[in-house]
């Protein structure tokens, strides 16, 4: 009699929070295979495959001012790479360094540091991760994480015409490897 005393307070605790904290969530528990994200106008602004790519300026960590408009003047297709700095991401970089920069010479790569706060926070985390050789974008108020949807290992393609040809995160770096090899 004393167990049913001591854990019946806790067991009716429980069943009132599984019948009064969940309305509304059952539902996910039956997911469906429908796809519930907007669709995507190819052609219109924005941060999907097919959307042309929305220009921007940002300040890189040598306090220069940037535009994507600016970085085709230099390449004929601009990749940014959305880092935090962590091992995962030093992996995804190394990987580009090595194998998809030598590989894709007419291509810009651009770090996009979106979580140091500040130009010269990001120049000491580009420094002192090895990357002194990258151009890295200190996105100090999140602007180019939120205009591209970026976080840790985002990496988006676009073309030289201003279209996002990618918009995903990194993996192994085949898909990143095989949009490139397809652009023009």
């Amino acid at each position: 009699m004393y167990c049913v005393k001591k854990w019946l307070p806790a067991c009716l605790l429980v069943i009132l929070f599984n019948t009064t904290g969940c309305q509304g969530v059952t539902d996910d528990l039956t997911p469906s295979d429908s796809d519930k994200r907007p669709t995507v106008v190819s052609g219109s602004t924005g941060s999907q495959p097919t959307q042309s790519a929305p220009d921007f300026t940002a300040v890189d960590t040598l306090n220069n001012s940037r535009t994507l408009s600016s970085e085709f003047a230099l390449a004929d297709s601009v990749v940014l790479y959305f880092t935090m700095w962590c091992p995962i991401c030093d992996s995804h970089m190394s990987h580009i360094r090595s194998q998809l920069i030598p590989e894709f010479p007419n291509v810009r790569f651009l770090v996009i540091d979106y979580v140091t706060g500040s130009v010269a926070a990001s120049r000491a985390a580009q420094l002192s991760n090895g990357y002194a050789g990258f151009t890295v974008l200190a996105d100090s108020n999140q602007t180019l994480h939120d205009t591209f949807k970026g976080s840790m290992g985002i990496t988006v393609v676009i073309d030289g015409a201003g279209i996002i040809k990618m918009n995903e995160y990194y993996k192994d770096g085949r898909k990143l490897r095989e949009t490139l090899a397809a652009l023009p």
